[in-house]
This record gives structure tokens, C-alpha cells and sequence, in this order.
């Protein structure tokens, strides 16, 4: 398949944007995902080539979050096969049913993601995972394991979804982004495994826009932990509103 010089430069310019804000606090896909739809490709290819590159992106993160310290391997290593095979169930399913299901109940779930972070105003601060009860780590592990599903079935928000039940677990903003990117680089692998199966990526799309986000998975990651929690929690609040309107809009008007 052919690209042009515009295609080109459109790819690795929202590429890069979309891995910088994803890397900090997630929702990279509301970028990238409508940039391959706007260069051409057809929605099921947009989805799958967007895995390629998302998990180029998340997984650059991911080493720069684990050689700073601020992912807790111990704690999260027996949930990652959990959310590996979610994604591979929810990539296949996607096929068989449309995702346009999932649209209200995502609008509803990003609300109560904002009003909470608001009403807690030391929600993400200071890091109390160790404190955890039996309980929230049990429903913890099922809401991460039902994020696996819906990034391979749907995808937009499982980022700022995965660092939200990091914090509720006891993270601050900070191991909590970098906690989240090896939970969402493992969804985003295991639903690029299915959709290549299926052979639904497009691989020249995909390795330029992946390129353009391992440049801005690296710098967004170097920033977040040189700027802390507060920044964090700034953006993070600022990409759930965005989320939401984009949601909003595509759910009452498109």
C-alpha cells in the first residue's frame, strides 16, 4: 500500500503527541486511533495498526518507568497473564460484535473517573499500596482483567482506566502511570498477537506512526518523573475531560 509525504508526516506528528500524553496519564488513543482513520485506513485495520504502534509506544514507557523504580513488578506480575489473555478474548470477540456497545457505559465510567479524582483531593499523592485490603486487590485484579478485554475489544481510555484502579489501590500518580504501562503494553501485545493472526495490521501505517511513538512514549516518560504527582494529576484530569467530551460527542452526534 502506498503513502504519501503528507500521510507521512500526519502519522508521526500525532504519533508523537498521542505517546507523549499516553505515556504520562494515557488516553493516546483518542490521537492516534482517529489519525490512522484520517490518513485512510478502514476502521478494523485503524484498530489493529493502531495496537502495532501503541504497543511500540507503551512498551518504550514501560523500560523507562522500570529503570527509574516505579513499577511494582512483585505486586502486579501475577495479574499480567490475567490481562494478556482478556485482550486476546476481547480482540477476538470485536469481530464477532460491534464495539459501539461499550460507548455509554464508557462516557459514564470516565464521569465517575473525574468526580471522584476531584472529590479526593489527596487521591494519588502519597503512595499507601502496601495497605491494600484482600478486597480491593480482589476487585482490583477483576476491573484490570476486564480493562484487558476492553482494550482489545475497544480500546480508548484503558490507560487513564488502568492508572484509576491504580490509585484506588493505594499507587500515587507517579507508580501509577508507570505501573500502567506494563499492564497496558501486555493488553496492547496480546490484542496485536490476535489481530495478526487475523492479518488485519497494516504494517507501513504502523511502523512509522511506531517510530514517531517510541520518540514520544520516551520523552513524555523522562517528564512525568521529573515533573511528580501534581503535574500528573493536572493532565490526568485534563485528558479524562477530554475523554469525555470526545465520547460524549461521538456517542450523541456521530
Amino acid at each position: 500500500m502506498e503513502i504519501d509525504i503528507f500521510s507521512i508526516l500526519a502519522l508521526f506528528f500525532f504519533g508523537f503527541t498521542g505517546a507523549f500524553i499516553n505515556s504520562i496519564v494515557g488516553g493516546g488513543g483518542l490521537i492516534t486511533l482517529p489519525a490512522l482513520l484520517f490518513v485512510g485506513l478502514p476502521p478494523a485495520t485503524a484498530i489493529a495498526t493502531n495496537k502495532l504502534a501503541a504497543s511500540m509506544g507503551n512498551f518504550t514507557s514501560m523500560i523507562t518507568f522500570l529503570r527509574a523504580g516505579k513499577i511494582d513488578v512483585k505486586m502486579l506480575g501475577p495479574i499480567v497473564p490475567f490481562v494478556f489473555v482478556g485482550s486476546l478474548l476481547g480482540a477476538f470477540t470485536v469481530h464477532q460484535v460491534s464495539p459501539d456497545i461499550l460507548q455509554p457505559l464508557v462516557l459514564i465510567l470516565l464521569i465517575a473517573v473525574l468526580a471522584y479524582t476531584f472529590v479526593k483531593k489527596d487521591f494519588g499523592n502519597v503512595e499507601t499500596s502496601g495497605k491494600a485490603t484482600g478486597k480491593k486487590k480482589w476487585l482490583s485484579l477483576i476491573l484490570l482483567i476486564g480493562l484487558g478485554f476492553y482494550d482489545g475489544f475497544f480500546g480508548p481510555g484503558t490507560g487513564s482506566f488502568m492508572i484509576f484502579i491504580l490509585l484506588f489501590m493505594g499507587f500515587n500518580f507517579i507508580e501509577a502511570s508507570g505501573s500502567s504501562k506494563l499492564l497496558n503494553f501486555t493488553s496492547n501485545l496480546a490484542a496485536l498477537l490476535m489481530f495478526l493472526l487475523l492479518g488485519a495490521v497494516n504494517f507501513t501505517y504502523g511502523l512509522i506512526m511506531g517510530f514517531a511513538m517510541i520518540l514520544g512514549a520516551y520523552t513524555g516518560s523522562k517528564i512525568a518523573l521529573s515533573k511528580g504527582t501534581g503535574f500528573i494529576r493536572v493532565l490526568f484530569i485534563v485528558v479524562t475531560i477530554i475523554l469525555i467530551l470526545k465520547n460524549g460527542y461521538d456517542y450523541f452526534f456521530v
